[in-house]
């Protein structure tokens, strides 16, 4: 069992039978009366985010969430196709489940899902992914008195900000969690 301190941003836990995803964490300490715990919580079933306040006393069941390290094989646009790379069993998630992480999706990548029960309810990208740059804008010789970013489209088709170094057919790496750029690969 969890105490409300317990509950760091990240952390899954089990309330009324559904998994739930601390997504913020604050503590607010209330002299003699002990201090009480303010979190939000994203349902990785629904995708709900509700506010919750636990006392110091309170607990609160850790969720079973398994996780599966997949591959990743295709999309048709509305279904997304993993597959299991030790038992070849293969699953359909729906474009929905996928959400943010479809911009990230390379055929042929692994990648780990997170089962509640047999449910999948996460698609958790590695945390850095290498992908290729198909267009970069041009940037103006000279203009070199700042940092400065321009837009470039990745091979999976999302688009992100990059230095004015990089052009078409370099790696780079992006932060998966942030969609930003970290480092062209050597």
């Amino acid at each position: 069992m969890y105490s409300p301190t317990d509950l760091k941003k990240g952390t899954v836990c089990q309330i009324d039978g559904q998994p739930y995803r601390v997504i913020e964490y604050g503590q607010k300490v209330m002299g003699r009366g002990g201090s009480i715990v303010n979190v939000k919580l994203k349902n990785l079933v629904t995708g709900a985010v509700i506010p919750k306040t636990f006392k110091g006393q309170d607990k609160i069941e850790p969720a079973e969430v398994t996780n599966r390290t997949v591959q990743y094989l295709y999309n048709d646009s509305a279904t997304y196709f993993f597959m299991d790379p030790e038992s070849f069993e293969q699953f359909e998630l729906a474009a929905e489940l996928v959400d943010e992480a479809s911009g990230f999706l390379k055929e042929g990548e692994s990648l780990t899902l997170q089962f509640f029960g047999e449910r999948v309810i996460n698609v958790e990208l590695p945390k850095n992914i290498y992908l290729e740059v198909t267009y970069a804008e041009d940037v103006v010789k000279g203009d070199t008195t700042s940092s400065v970013l321009k837009d470039a489209t990745l091979e999976t088709g999302v688009s992100v900000k990059v230095p004015a170094f990089i052009k078409v057919g370099d790696i780079i790496s992006v932060d998966t969690t942030t969609g930003e750029y970290r480092e062209r690969k050597k």
